[in-house]
């Protein structure tokens, strides 16, 4: 028997269907494994249907130095950009402890090192993929400008670029003056910002589904409004999953992808996921009158907003929030992007939206996704906790996860994201 009989004859479950789920699935059936994914809801629905559509390779995680006090100060504030709802929940405590104790220096150039490795992997992997699969997702690898209006933010922001110099990335840093240049809808009020070149923007929801119909071509198979109650195994191995309705479905391998609702499936299994829910809005504006037309994406430096131009609108997406997982929209913090764009850009003079959204974000306390193998359970492998990185480090996610299923290992070293590291 071939490599490609062995792959095609085993089943792979892919357990979510948005971005990670979805490039997993590809890449595992454009090397002839037959795979099924299953979703609770609709393909691309989840987080991935509103992200702010930037691919940002030079991003570190969350947890840097500063955002300790500035944790704190969001108890008292919901406008603010990472906010934490009070509330008694021993794992929010426990996991926020987590968070504090890696908000260091060394735990950043930790993290900068893995996931700088992973983002210069998967930009190779978006202009592949586009290319290739002819992919029809307004993709654009032209870089996003941070913009600052405070001297203390635009300090931070030129740190941080120089950080981000040591791992490969060449981020260049430009007066307010020669922001208008390139952006003359930025307000006179931006002091200063920077540019990272390596960064490209995409409409992730068109992503999304673009892969799931070449993975579709590909002979993999996506059933929606399919809830997984539970992974199966026996003897030490995984042996499928059962749907909320009873209904079995036999695997080789499953892959745990299902982002903020991995958490109840995992602790079934008794594994220690420490993730929390960090729920994102966006608000899109119509490009037009009231509107500006940015030629490349921004992110309003203090408030944490990308401002991201799409098919004809604008997209104003961001915010941290740890509420628990629900779905309900806090107006003021939705209404929050519009206010803030305001007071970065001439020309937004409506708070009028077409599409209002919110959705969750895994989030995993050490700022490192989880990914690969669980030595506990042969054939179960987990893809989560990307946080604000899943569309960017959807591909490289992908490939990996196909890697470990198919040829036994990862083309490279990603011992750092081992779910068996909790």
């Amino acid at each position: 028997m071939s490599v490609d009989d062995r792959h095609s004859a085993s089943h792979t479950l892919v357990i979510g269907g948005g971005v990670i789920g979805v490039c997993c699935a590809w890449y595992l059936s454009k090397r002839g494994a037959r795979v099924t994914v299953l979703e609770r809801d609709q393909v691309g629905k989840g987080a991935s249907f509103g992200n702010a559509g930037t691919i940002a390779p030079g991003h570190g995680a969350i947890n840097k130095p500063g955002r300790v006090g500035q944790a704190l100060k969001s108890l008292f504030d919901p406008l603010s950009p990472l906010y934490v709802a009070p509330r008694l929940d021993p794992e929010l405590v426990r996991w926020l402890w987590a968070f504090i104790r890696t908000c260091t220096e060394e735990h950043a150039a930790y993290t900068m090192g893995v996931l700088g490795r992973l983002g210069h992997a998967t930009s190779h992997l978006f202009d592949e993929l586009v290319a290739s699969e002819k992919l029809d997702c307004c993709y654009h690898h032209e870089g996003y400008h941070e913009v600052y209006q405070t001297g203390h933010g635009l300090e931070s922001a030129k740190r941080e670029a120089e950080f981000t110099r040591r791992y490969g990335f060449h981020p260049e840093t430009l007066s307010g003056e020669a922001l208008r240049e390139r952006e003359p809808a930025i307000s006179s009020r931006i002091l200063g910002g920077v540019f990272f070149p390596e960064a490209a923007r995409i409409n992730p929801y068109r992503f999304v589904c673009e892969m799931a119909e070449r993975a579709r071509r590909n002979g993999a198979v996506f059933r929606t409004g399919v809830e997984v109650a539970d992974i199966l195994t026996a003897g030490g191995k995984v042996r499928g999953g059962r749907a909320r309705d009873g209904e079995t479905i036999d695997a080789d391998a499953v892959v745990l992808a299902a982002g903020a609702y991995s958490v109840p499936l995992a602790r079934k299994l008794g594994l220690k996921l420490p993730l929390q829910a960090a729920k994102g809005y966006h608000r899109d504006h119509k490009l037009g009158q009231g509107t500006p037309e940015l030629r490349r994406a921004c992110m309003l430096g203090e408030n944490l907003v990308f401002c991201t131009p799409m098919d004809g609108f604008l997209r104003l997406a961001g915010t941290l929030e740890f509420s628990g997982v629900n779905h309900e929209i806090r107006r003021p913090r939705l209404e929050q992007l519009t206010n803030a764009a305001k007071r970065y850009f001439n020309g937004l003079e409506s708070n009028d939206s077409w599409s209002e959204w919110c959705g969750l974000r895994p989030c995993i306390a050490d700022g490192l996704p989880a990914v690969g193998p669980v030595a506990r359970y042969k054939g179960l492998f987990i893809a989560t906790g990307h946080a604000m990185a899943g569309l960017t480090l959807g591909p490289i996610t992908g490939k990996l996860i196909a890697e470990y299923i198919l040829d036994g290992r990862p083309g490279m070293d990603i011992a750092a994201l081992s779910p068996d590291r909790f």
